[in-house]
């Protein structure tokens, strides 16, 4: 199949499905860590979570093929290590042959839609550890929101401790993006303070019978060195919702990959949809911090 031949992927979609799992099954895999042992992951599974909004535009995810568009571009581009996305985005991007030596993490649950009274009940919707072994995929997320004030969190924890234990059974590294919740006039907002963040940290680590292949995610907040300080688990920063200014954002991720125990980046919005509209400059700048020139 030609790169982005969208007309050859709808034929493929309807009349020869299994291709899907062929070429995964013949798929190209690399190494998960190599060279400088930095990785640089772009994310793109917000849609699954009914979260297709970027900045003031509620809709600037909507359009799929000016998605995979976007996500071919980045994946094209020197440092680019991986992508990270639901079971759908996964096997476009199969079909599209931009999967090849890269790594290709699944995500997992995406039951929490945004917006929906019941957005606190994460719910394991998507990859499970047995289908990701079977597409051949290098690495397992999940979504960690625990609010103190829901009992329905003890659930989303409970789910959450039995993938990272089918995760270390399997051998499978499995990236944990916890954050402490609450509900706010009616919306889910995560905590960002750094104290916050650190009791999440806490949480997270111990789910599972074994840590041995747990990762962390986690924003960037104020005193990242006392949150690193918090973890001996290999630890990617996470992009979250592009807001304020680029340049500082660039800064403060800068700032924290120097910390001991940051591997690297999980970015979608932020350099899939940047303000200038130029997706390569913005991957580029990022996989510089990440990487080096």
């Amino acid at each position: 199949m030609n790169r982005l031949d969208f007309d050859a992927l709808r034929q493929t979609r309807a009349q020869h499905p299994h291709r899907i799992s062929e070429i995964l099954a013949s798929r190209t895999r690399r190494e998960l860590i190599r060279g400088d042992g930095k990785l640089f992951i772009v994310a793109a599974d917000h849609r699954a979570r009914g979260a297709l909004g970027v900045r003031n535009d509620q809709n600037a995810m909507a359009n799929r093929y000016e998605l995979l568009e976007g996500l071919a571009t980045a994946l094209s581009r020197p440092g680019v290590d991986g992508v990270l996305g639901t079971p759908d985005i996964i096997d476009d991007l199969a079909l599209l042959g931009l999967l090849e030596d890269k790594i290709v993490v699944g995500s997992m649950n995406r039951g929490g839609l945004k917006g929906a009274s019941f957005e606190m009940d994460d719910r394991y919707t998507a990859y499970s550890v047995d289908r990701i072994q079977r597409d051949r995929l290098d690495f397992a997320k999940n979504l960690l929101r625990i609010n103190l004030a829901d009992p329905g969190s003890v659930a989303t924890l409970e789910a959450t401790a039995q993938v990272v234990s089918e995760a270390a059974a399997a051998g499978l590294p499995i990236m944990l993006e916890p954050f402490m919740s609450s509900w706010v006039n009616g919306t889910v907002r995560n905590d960002l303070t750094t104290d916050a963040v650190i009791l999440s940290i806490a949480i997270a680590e111990g789910l599972g019978d074994s840590s041995a292949y747990s990762w962390l995610k986690l924003p960037v907040v104020p005193e990242m060195d006392r949150v690193m300080a918090a973890t001996t688990l290999p630890t990617l920063l996470l992009g979250g919702d592009p807001v304020g200014d680029q340049h500082e954002t660039f800064e403060s991720w800068h700032n924290a990959l120097q910390l001991p125990g940051v591997r690297g980046l999980v970015v979608g919005r932020s350099l899939l949809y940047p303000l200038d509209g130029n997706i390569e400059k913005a991957i580029d700048l990022a996989a510089t911090l990440v990487h080096g020139a």
